[in-house]
Protein backbone atom coordinates (compact mmCIF):
# COMPACT_ATOMS: atom_id res chain seq x y z
CA UNK A 1 0.00 0.00 0.00
CA UNK A 2 1.22 3.33 -0.88
CA UNK A 3 2.19 5.72 1.43
CA UNK A 4 -0.12 9.11 1.65
CA UNK A 5 1.77 12.49 0.73
CA UNK A 6 3.07 14.85 3.72
CA UNK A 7 0.70 17.60 2.13
CA UNK A 8 -2.34 15.59 1.68
CA UNK A 9 -5.95 17.04 2.68
CA UNK A 10 -7.66 14.82 5.45
CA UNK A 11 -10.47 16.36 6.65
CA UNK A 12 -14.50 16.11 6.94
CA UNK A 13 -17.19 17.94 4.50
CA UNK A 14 -20.74 19.17 5.19
CA UNK A 15 -23.10 21.77 3.15
CA UNK A 16 -25.43 24.45 4.48
CA UNK A 17 -28.37 23.42 3.79
CA UNK A 18 -27.56 20.54 5.76
CA UNK A 19 -26.12 21.11 9.08
CA UNK A 20 -26.88 25.33 9.21
CA UNK A 21 -30.55 25.36 10.19
CA UNK A 22 -31.36 29.26 11.10
CA UNK A 23 -33.24 29.42 7.60
CA UNK A 24 -34.64 32.79 8.04
CA UNK A 25 -32.40 34.39 10.40
CA UNK A 26 -30.01 37.40 9.60
CA UNK A 27 -32.02 38.10 6.29
CA UNK A 28 -31.66 34.89 4.63
CA UNK A 29 -33.80 33.98 2.05
CA UNK A 30 -35.86 30.74 0.88
CA UNK A 31 -33.65 28.19 -1.19
CA UNK A 32 -34.97 25.20 -3.17
CA UNK A 33 -34.01 23.23 -0.52
CA UNK A 34 -35.93 24.66 2.47
CA UNK A 35 -39.33 23.89 0.03
CA UNK A 36 -38.35 20.24 0.30
CA UNK A 37 -39.92 18.21 2.97
CA UNK A 38 -38.22 15.59 4.94
CA UNK A 39 -38.57 11.40 4.64
CA UNK A 40 -37.59 9.34 1.78
CA UNK A 41 -40.25 10.55 -0.32
CA UNK A 42 -39.21 14.35 -0.81
CA UNK A 43 -38.21 13.96 -4.35
CA UNK A 44 -41.31 12.58 -5.07
CA UNK A 45 -43.60 15.39 -3.74
CA UNK A 46 -42.06 17.82 -6.37
CA UNK A 47 -43.28 16.29 -9.36
CA UNK A 48 -46.99 16.23 -7.98
CA UNK A 49 -48.92 18.72 -9.83
CA UNK A 50 -49.62 21.05 -6.72
CA UNK A 51 -45.98 21.47 -6.25
CA UNK A 52 -45.34 25.20 -5.85
CA UNK A 53 -42.33 25.37 -3.83
CA UNK A 54 -45.03 27.10 -0.84
CA UNK A 55 -43.72 25.76 2.61
CA UNK A 56 -46.68 24.10 4.42
CA UNK A 57 -45.69 23.23 7.78
CA UNK A 58 -48.98 21.84 8.50
CA UNK A 59 -48.87 19.04 5.92
CA UNK A 60 -44.71 18.10 5.87
CA UNK A 61 -42.08 18.04 8.17
CA UNK A 62 -38.85 20.44 7.51
CA UNK A 63 -35.63 18.86 9.28
CA UNK A 64 -32.93 21.16 7.36
CA UNK A 65 -34.73 24.28 8.86
CA UNK A 66 -33.30 24.15 11.90
CA UNK A 67 -30.71 21.31 10.49
CA UNK A 68 -28.26 20.81 13.62
CA UNK A 69 -28.15 24.43 14.11
CA UNK A 70 -24.70 24.84 12.94
CA UNK A 71 -25.19 28.27 12.53
CA UNK A 72 -24.71 29.18 16.19
CA UNK A 73 -22.74 25.56 16.95
CA UNK A 74 -19.98 26.13 14.58
CA UNK A 75 -17.56 27.59 17.39
CA UNK A 76 -17.60 24.28 19.09
CA UNK A 77 -18.09 21.83 16.20
CA UNK A 78 -14.93 23.43 14.28
CA UNK A 79 -13.03 22.68 17.51
CA UNK A 80 -14.24 19.07 17.37
CA UNK A 81 -12.97 18.47 13.92
CA UNK A 82 -9.22 20.24 14.71
CA UNK A 83 -9.46 17.88 17.48
CA UNK A 84 -9.71 14.99 15.01
CA UNK A 85 -7.04 16.85 13.25
CA UNK A 86 -8.65 17.74 10.59
CA UNK A 87 -6.23 19.34 7.61
CA UNK A 88 -9.14 21.15 5.79
CA UNK A 89 -13.02 21.59 6.04
CA UNK A 90 -15.05 21.09 2.95
CA UNK A 91 -18.47 23.43 3.38
CA UNK A 92 -20.78 25.44 1.37
CA UNK A 93 -21.76 28.52 1.75
CA UNK A 94 -25.66 29.73 1.29
CA UNK A 95 -26.29 31.73 -1.95
CA UNK A 96 -29.74 32.78 0.15
CA UNK A 97 -27.33 34.02 3.02
CA UNK A 98 -25.91 36.09 0.75
CA UNK A 99 -28.48 37.43 -1.76
CA UNK A 100 -31.62 35.98 -0.33
CA UNK A 101 -33.91 36.30 -3.34
CA UNK A 102 -31.17 35.74 -5.59
CA UNK A 103 -31.53 38.84 -8.12
CA UNK A 104 -30.44 41.70 -5.73
CA UNK A 105 -27.81 44.24 -6.35
CA UNK A 106 -26.24 44.00 -2.73
CA UNK A 107 -25.29 41.37 -1.00
CA UNK A 108 -26.68 40.81 2.75
CA UNK A 109 -24.00 41.84 5.28
CA UNK A 110 -25.18 39.55 7.73
CA UNK A 111 -25.05 36.57 5.83
CA UNK A 112 -21.32 37.57 4.69
CA UNK A 113 -20.88 38.02 8.31
CA UNK A 114 -21.66 34.57 9.04
CA UNK A 115 -18.85 33.23 6.52
CA UNK A 116 -16.15 35.58 7.99
CA UNK A 117 -16.66 34.09 11.45
CA UNK A 118 -16.43 30.78 10.11
CA UNK A 119 -14.22 31.04 7.77
CA UNK A 120 -11.73 32.57 10.37
CA UNK A 121 -12.78 30.03 13.13
CA UNK A 122 -11.21 27.12 10.66
CA UNK A 123 -7.94 29.57 10.40
CA UNK A 124 -7.43 29.43 14.08
CA UNK A 125 -6.86 25.67 14.27
CA UNK A 126 -4.61 26.02 10.93
CA UNK A 127 -7.98 24.28 8.58
CA UNK A 128 -7.90 24.94 5.12
CA UNK A 129 -11.19 25.88 4.07
CA UNK A 130 -12.58 24.24 0.96
CA UNK A 131 -15.50 26.33 -0.32
CA UNK A 132 -18.26 25.01 -2.83
CA UNK A 133 -19.88 27.98 -4.54
CA UNK A 134 -23.35 26.15 -5.23
CA UNK A 135 -24.92 23.25 -3.11
CA UNK A 136 -28.19 22.72 -4.21
CA UNK A 137 -28.67 26.26 -2.72
CA UNK A 138 -30.51 27.95 -5.75
CA UNK A 139 -33.03 31.30 -3.80
CA UNK A 140 -35.98 30.23 -4.54
CA UNK A 141 -37.22 33.06 -5.95
CA UNK A 142 -35.27 32.75 -9.12
CA UNK A 143 -36.83 29.14 -9.85
CA UNK A 144 -40.35 30.70 -9.49
CA UNK A 145 -39.56 34.46 -11.24
CA UNK A 146 -37.16 33.46 -13.98
CA UNK A 147 -37.90 29.12 -14.35
CA UNK A 148 -34.10 28.54 -12.60
CA UNK A 149 -31.11 27.59 -14.53
CA UNK A 150 -32.69 27.04 -17.86
CA UNK A 151 -32.92 30.74 -17.95
CA UNK A 152 -29.80 32.43 -19.02
CA UNK A 153 -30.32 34.86 -17.02
CA UNK A 154 -29.38 33.13 -13.88
CA UNK A 155 -25.86 33.30 -15.24
CA UNK A 156 -25.79 37.01 -14.77
CA UNK A 157 -26.90 36.40 -10.96
CA UNK A 158 -24.86 33.93 -9.82
CA UNK A 159 -21.84 35.56 -11.19
CA UNK A 160 -22.42 38.58 -8.93
CA UNK A 161 -22.66 36.05 -6.20
CA UNK A 162 -19.38 34.51 -6.74
CA UNK A 163 -17.91 38.10 -7.03
CA UNK A 164 -19.15 38.76 -3.95
CA UNK A 165 -18.04 35.95 -2.24
CA UNK A 166 -14.47 35.41 -3.91
CA UNK A 167 -14.05 39.56 -2.71
CA UNK A 168 -15.25 38.84 0.66
CA UNK A 169 -13.08 35.75 1.73
CA UNK A 170 -10.48 35.36 -1.61
CA UNK A 171 -7.45 36.61 1.23
CA UNK A 172 -8.51 33.52 3.50
CA UNK A 173 -9.94 30.84 0.61
CA UNK A 174 -7.52 29.21 -1.64
CA UNK A 175 -9.52 26.15 -2.39
CA UNK A 176 -13.10 26.43 -4.44
CA UNK A 177 -15.23 24.07 -5.78
CA UNK A 178 -17.90 25.78 -8.26
CA UNK A 179 -21.07 23.10 -8.70
CA UNK A 180 -21.50 19.95 -6.26
CA UNK A 181 -22.84 17.10 -7.87
CA UNK A 182 -23.44 19.02 -11.21
CA UNK A 183 -24.02 15.65 -12.89
CA UNK A 184 -26.69 14.79 -10.91
CA UNK A 185 -29.18 16.35 -12.63
CA UNK A 186 -29.48 13.52 -15.16
CA UNK A 187 -31.28 11.67 -13.10
CA UNK A 188 -32.88 14.07 -9.89
CA UNK A 189 -32.81 17.57 -11.60
CA UNK A 190 -34.58 19.71 -9.17
CA UNK A 191 -31.64 19.46 -6.21
CA UNK A 192 -28.92 21.08 -9.08
CA UNK A 193 -31.42 23.36 -11.35
CA UNK A 194 -33.96 23.68 -9.59
CA UNK A 195 -36.10 21.71 -12.04
CA UNK A 196 -39.17 19.56 -10.99
CA UNK A 197 -42.30 18.39 -13.20
CA UNK A 198 -44.17 21.92 -13.74
CA UNK A 199 -41.23 23.64 -14.71
CA UNK A 200 -39.55 21.18 -17.31
CA UNK A 201 -37.70 18.93 -15.76
CA UNK A 202 -39.41 15.93 -18.25
CA UNK A 203 -37.35 18.00 -20.87
CA UNK A 204 -33.76 16.32 -21.07
CA UNK A 205 -33.36 20.09 -23.27
CA UNK A 206 -33.49 21.79 -20.30
CA UNK A 207 -31.15 19.81 -18.33
CA UNK A 208 -28.86 20.29 -21.22
CA UNK A 209 -29.40 23.92 -21.54
CA UNK A 210 -28.95 24.69 -17.88
CA UNK A 211 -25.32 22.57 -17.63
CA UNK A 212 -24.45 24.83 -20.53
CA UNK A 213 -25.46 28.26 -17.67
CA UNK A 214 -23.52 26.46 -14.78
CA UNK A 215 -20.63 25.85 -17.57
CA UNK A 216 -20.34 29.11 -18.47
CA UNK A 217 -21.23 30.50 -14.96
CA UNK A 218 -17.97 27.70 -13.33
CA UNK A 219 -15.59 28.70 -16.28
CA UNK A 220 -16.17 32.75 -14.93
CA UNK A 221 -15.74 31.53 -11.53
CA UNK A 222 -12.65 29.90 -12.39
CA UNK A 223 -11.36 32.89 -14.26
CA UNK A 224 -12.39 35.57 -11.73
CA UNK A 225 -10.74 33.48 -8.06
CA UNK A 226 -7.36 33.38 -10.46
CA UNK A 227 -7.71 37.43 -10.91
CA UNK A 228 -8.20 38.09 -7.17
CA UNK A 229 -5.60 35.10 -6.05
CA UNK A 230 -2.72 33.66 -8.05
CA UNK A 231 -2.35 30.59 -6.39
CA UNK A 232 -6.27 30.41 -6.24
CA UNK A 233 -7.25 26.54 -6.70
CA UNK A 234 -10.78 25.69 -8.15
CA UNK A 235 -12.32 22.45 -8.98
CA UNK A 236 -15.93 21.08 -10.52
CA UNK A 237 -17.39 18.69 -8.59
CA UNK A 238 -19.15 15.51 -10.07
CA UNK A 239 -20.96 12.40 -8.34
CA UNK A 240 -19.00 9.61 -9.30
CA UNK A 241 -20.73 6.15 -10.11
CA UNK A 242 -18.37 3.74 -11.07
CA UNK A 243 -20.06 1.89 -14.12
CA UNK A 244 -19.37 -2.18 -15.03
CA UNK A 245 -21.26 -4.01 -17.47
CA UNK A 246 -23.36 -6.84 -16.15
CA UNK A 247 -21.79 -9.07 -18.47
CA UNK A 248 -19.24 -9.71 -21.64
CA UNK A 249 -22.17 -9.43 -23.68
CA UNK A 250 -21.05 -6.62 -26.36
CA UNK A 251 -24.69 -4.73 -25.38
CA UNK A 252 -24.12 -4.57 -22.44
CA UNK A 253 -20.85 -3.16 -22.70
CA UNK A 254 -21.45 -0.47 -25.09
CA UNK A 255 -24.51 0.81 -22.92
CA UNK A 256 -21.92 0.91 -20.39
CA UNK A 257 -19.95 2.60 -22.76
CA UNK A 258 -22.75 5.33 -23.60
CA UNK A 259 -24.18 5.24 -19.74
CA UNK A 260 -20.83 6.65 -18.46
CA UNK A 261 -19.91 9.26 -21.33
CA UNK A 262 -23.29 11.06 -20.06
CA UNK A 263 -23.42 10.58 -16.81
CA UNK A 264 -19.51 10.77 -15.50
CA UNK A 265 -17.81 12.10 -18.08
CA UNK A 266 -19.79 14.85 -20.35
CA UNK A 267 -19.96 17.68 -17.14
CA UNK A 268 -16.20 17.13 -15.94
CA UNK A 269 -15.29 17.24 -19.79
CA UNK A 270 -16.28 20.45 -20.06
CA UNK A 271 -15.29 22.12 -17.14
CA UNK A 272 -11.58 20.13 -17.55
CA UNK A 273 -10.83 20.23 -21.27
CA UNK A 274 -12.63 23.85 -22.07
CA UNK A 275 -14.86 22.34 -24.74
CA UNK A 276 -17.74 20.33 -25.64
CA UNK A 277 -16.93 16.36 -26.32
CA UNK A 278 -17.34 14.60 -29.44
CA UNK A 279 -19.96 12.44 -28.39
CA UNK A 280 -22.38 15.64 -27.51
CA UNK A 281 -24.44 15.20 -30.32
CA UNK A 282 -25.38 11.59 -30.11
CA UNK A 283 -26.62 12.43 -26.49
CA UNK A 284 -28.81 15.28 -27.37
CA UNK A 285 -30.23 12.93 -31.17
CA UNK A 286 -31.24 10.64 -28.02
CA UNK A 287 -33.45 13.21 -26.83
CA UNK A 288 -34.79 14.83 -29.80
CA UNK A 289 -32.58 17.91 -30.17
CA UNK A 290 -29.28 19.21 -31.17
CA UNK A 291 -26.80 21.35 -30.04
CA UNK A 292 -27.89 24.09 -32.16
CA UNK A 293 -31.51 24.25 -30.15
CA UNK A 294 -29.54 25.54 -27.23
CA UNK A 295 -29.41 29.01 -26.26
CA UNK A 296 -25.45 30.06 -26.39
CA UNK A 297 -23.71 33.01 -28.00
CA UNK A 298 -20.10 32.64 -29.21
CA UNK A 299 -18.31 34.13 -26.11
CA UNK A 300 -19.29 31.73 -23.95
CA UNK A 301 -16.96 29.09 -26.14
CA UNK A 302 -13.85 31.25 -25.47
CA UNK A 303 -14.89 31.96 -21.82
CA UNK A 304 -14.79 27.87 -21.20
CA UNK A 305 -11.85 27.58 -22.58
CA UNK A 306 -10.23 29.94 -20.61
CA UNK A 307 -12.02 28.86 -17.30
CA UNK A 308 -11.26 25.41 -16.85
CA UNK A 309 -11.01 23.84 -13.55
CA UNK A 310 -7.61 23.25 -11.58
CA UNK A 311 -8.52 20.00 -10.28
CA UNK A 312 -11.48 17.32 -10.49
CA UNK A 313 -13.27 16.96 -6.84
CA UNK A 314 -16.24 14.20 -6.54
CA UNK A 315 -18.33 12.17 -4.45
CA UNK A 316 -17.64 8.47 -4.64
CA UNK A 317 -20.86 6.35 -2.65
CA UNK A 318 -21.61 3.45 -4.77
CA UNK A 319 -20.74 1.94 -8.07
CA UNK A 320 -23.59 0.58 -10.73
CA UNK A 321 -23.80 -2.38 -12.74
CA UNK A 322 -25.25 -1.61 -16.57
CA UNK A 323 -28.05 -4.29 -18.09
CA UNK A 324 -30.02 -3.76 -21.28
CA UNK A 325 -30.47 -7.60 -22.12
CA UNK A 326 -32.26 -8.81 -19.29
CA UNK A 327 -35.39 -7.09 -18.62
CA UNK A 328 -35.74 -9.79 -15.39
CA UNK A 329 -32.63 -8.70 -13.68
CA UNK A 330 -33.29 -6.95 -10.12
CA UNK A 331 -32.44 -3.68 -9.80
CA UNK A 332 -30.32 -1.61 -6.86
CA UNK A 333 -33.32 0.63 -6.22
CA UNK A 334 -31.41 2.37 -3.49
CA UNK A 335 -28.49 3.34 -5.44
CA UNK A 336 -29.20 7.41 -6.77
CA UNK A 337 -28.27 6.30 -10.19
CA UNK A 338 -30.16 2.92 -10.71
CA UNK A 339 -29.29 -0.02 -12.47
CA UNK A 340 -29.38 -3.54 -11.85
CA UNK A 341 -27.92 -5.37 -8.82
CA UNK A 342 -24.49 -6.26 -8.32
CA UNK A 343 -24.03 -9.86 -7.00
CA UNK A 344 -20.97 -9.05 -5.72
CA UNK A 345 -21.64 -6.30 -3.78
CA UNK A 346 -23.24 -5.60 -0.17
CA UNK A 347 -26.08 -2.61 0.59
CA UNK A 348 -26.03 -0.21 3.22
CA UNK A 349 -29.02 -0.02 5.13
CA UNK A 350 -30.20 2.04 1.94
CA UNK A 351 -29.74 0.21 -0.18
CA UNK A 352 -25.96 1.95 -1.30
CA UNK A 353 -24.02 -0.91 -2.66
CA UNK A 354 -20.94 -0.56 -1.15
CA UNK A 355 -17.53 -1.07 -3.80
CA UNK A 356 -14.69 0.55 -2.45
CA UNK A 357 -12.47 -1.07 -5.30
CA UNK A 358 -14.55 1.22 -7.69
CA UNK A 359 -13.30 4.39 -5.75
CA UNK A 360 -9.64 3.02 -6.54
CA UNK A 361 -11.28 2.39 -10.49
CA UNK A 362 -12.68 6.02 -10.35
CA UNK A 363 -9.84 7.48 -8.99
CA UNK A 364 -7.96 6.16 -11.80
CA UNK A 365 -10.32 7.25 -14.84
CA UNK A 366 -10.60 10.93 -13.53
CA UNK A 367 -6.86 11.27 -13.24
CA UNK A 368 -5.59 9.26 -16.44
CA UNK A 369 -8.89 11.17 -18.56
CA UNK A 370 -7.70 14.78 -17.39
CA UNK A 371 -4.36 14.61 -15.86
CA UNK A 372 -5.55 16.75 -13.55
CA UNK A 373 -5.46 16.19 -9.40
CA UNK A 374 -8.29 14.71 -8.31
CA UNK A 375 -9.84 15.23 -4.96
CA UNK A 376 -12.72 12.46 -3.31
CA UNK A 377 -14.80 15.13 -1.64
CA UNK A 378 -17.41 13.17 -0.27
CA UNK A 379 -17.40 9.41 1.18
CA UNK A 380 -19.06 7.82 3.83
CA UNK A 381 -21.79 5.65 4.99
CA UNK A 382 -25.49 6.59 5.88
CA UNK A 383 -26.72 3.96 8.65
CA UNK A 384 -29.15 3.98 11.81
CA UNK A 385 -26.74 4.90 15.04
CA UNK A 386 -27.91 3.24 18.23
CA UNK A 387 -26.55 5.46 21.29
CA UNK A 388 -25.75 3.58 24.19
CA UNK A 389 -27.21 5.38 27.75
CA UNK A 390 -24.03 7.59 27.79
CA UNK A 391 -24.94 8.96 23.86
CA UNK A 392 -21.66 6.76 22.69
CA UNK A 393 -22.33 4.93 19.15
CA UNK A 394 -19.68 2.09 18.72
CA UNK A 395 -19.88 2.33 15.16
CA UNK A 396 -17.53 -0.18 14.02
CA UNK A 397 -19.64 -0.56 10.71
CA UNK A 398 -18.51 2.80 9.60
CA UNK A 399 -15.29 2.37 10.46
CA UNK A 400 -15.00 -0.71 8.60
CA UNK A 401 -16.27 1.35 5.59
CA UNK A 402 -14.03 4.32 5.62
CA UNK A 403 -11.02 1.96 5.99
CA UNK A 404 -11.72 -0.16 3.33
CA UNK A 405 -12.11 3.32 1.15
CA UNK A 406 -9.03 4.80 2.43
CA UNK A 407 -7.37 1.69 1.39
CA UNK A 408 -8.77 1.82 -2.02
CA UNK A 409 -7.18 5.65 -1.95
CA UNK A 410 -3.73 4.32 -0.91
CA UNK A 411 -4.01 1.93 -3.94
CA UNK A 412 -5.25 4.88 -6.33
CA UNK A 413 -1.87 6.34 -5.16
CA UNK A 414 0.39 3.30 -5.42
CA UNK A 415 -1.28 3.21 -8.82
CA UNK A 416 -0.11 6.52 -9.79
CA UNK A 417 -2.88 8.76 -9.16
CA UNK A 418 -2.52 12.22 -7.63
CA UNK A 419 -4.47 12.48 -4.93
CA UNK A 420 -5.31 15.37 -3.25
CA UNK A 421 -7.28 15.06 -0.21
CA UNK A 422 -9.87 12.76 1.75
CA UNK A 423 -12.97 14.63 3.20
CA UNK A 424 -15.63 11.73 4.39
CA UNK A 425 -18.83 12.97 3.99
CA UNK A 426 -21.35 14.08 6.72
CA UNK A 427 -18.28 14.63 9.38
CA UNK A 428 -20.70 15.37 12.15
CA UNK A 429 -24.19 14.11 11.99
CA UNK A 430 -26.21 16.28 9.59
CA UNK A 431 -30.33 15.84 7.52
CA UNK A 432 -29.76 13.68 4.45
CA UNK A 433 -30.00 15.17 1.45
CA UNK A 434 -31.19 12.49 -0.48
CA UNK A 435 -34.04 10.92 2.37
CA UNK A 436 -34.28 14.58 4.46
CA UNK A 437 -33.80 12.29 7.53
CA UNK A 438 -31.52 12.97 10.62
CA UNK A 439 -31.91 9.13 11.55
CA UNK A 440 -29.51 8.58 8.14
CA UNK A 441 -26.56 9.30 9.97
CA UNK A 442 -23.03 9.61 8.61
CA UNK A 443 -20.99 11.71 11.15
CA UNK A 444 -17.89 11.27 13.81
CA UNK A 445 -19.98 12.78 15.96
CA UNK A 446 -23.17 12.19 17.15
CA UNK A 447 -25.73 15.04 16.99
CA UNK A 448 -29.37 14.41 19.33
CA UNK A 449 -31.99 14.96 17.46
CA UNK A 450 -34.32 12.96 15.89
CA UNK A 451 -36.26 12.87 12.56
CA UNK A 452 -39.32 14.64 14.35
CA UNK A 453 -37.22 17.45 15.44
CA UNK A 454 -36.67 16.33 19.05
CA UNK A 455 -33.49 16.14 21.08
CA UNK A 456 -31.01 18.26 22.79
CA UNK A 457 -28.51 19.35 19.94
CA UNK A 458 -25.61 17.87 21.80
CA UNK A 459 -23.02 16.42 20.33
CA UNK A 460 -20.99 13.50 21.47
CA UNK A 461 -18.05 11.70 19.79
CA UNK A 462 -18.46 8.18 17.92
CA UNK A 463 -16.23 5.91 17.97
CA UNK A 464 -15.01 6.53 14.52
CA UNK A 465 -14.29 10.03 16.11
CA UNK A 466 -10.94 8.85 17.91
CA UNK A 467 -10.17 6.29 15.17
CA UNK A 468 -10.35 9.24 11.83
CA UNK A 469 -8.57 11.54 14.70
CA UNK A 470 -5.25 8.50 14.81
CA UNK A 471 -5.89 7.89 10.80
CA UNK A 472 -4.88 11.18 9.91
CA UNK A 473 -2.23 11.52 13.09
CA UNK A 474 -0.38 8.81 11.48
CA UNK A 475 -1.16 10.18 7.65
CA UNK A 476 -3.03 7.38 6.66
CA UNK A 477 -0.46 4.06 8.09
CA UNK A 478 -2.82 2.90 10.94
CA UNK A 479 -6.15 2.21 9.72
Amino acid sequence: MSEFPKDFMWGGATAANQIEGAYVVDGKGLSIDDALPGGPDRFKIVNEPDFNWQIEPDRYKYPNHDGIDFYHHYKEDIKLFAEMGFKCYRFSIAWTRIFPNGDETEPNEKGLEFYDRVIDECLKYHIEPVVTLFHYEMPINLVTKYGSWKNRQLITFAERYVKAVIDRYSDRVKYWITFNEINSALHFSVMGQGLVKSNGADDKKNIYQSWHNQFVTSAWAVKYAHEKRADSKVGCMILYATMYAYDADPKNQLARLKENQEFNQYCADVQARGEYPDYAESLYRKYGFTFADLETKPEDFELLKEGTVDYISFSYYMSTAINVTDKDLPTANGNLVGGVKNPFLQASEWGWQIDPTGLRIALNELYYRYQKPVFVVENGLGAVDQPDENHFVQDDYRIKYLKQHIEAIAGALADGVDVMGYTPWGCIDLVSASTGQMSKRYGFIYVDKDDDGNGSLKRYKKASFDWYKNVIATNGKEL
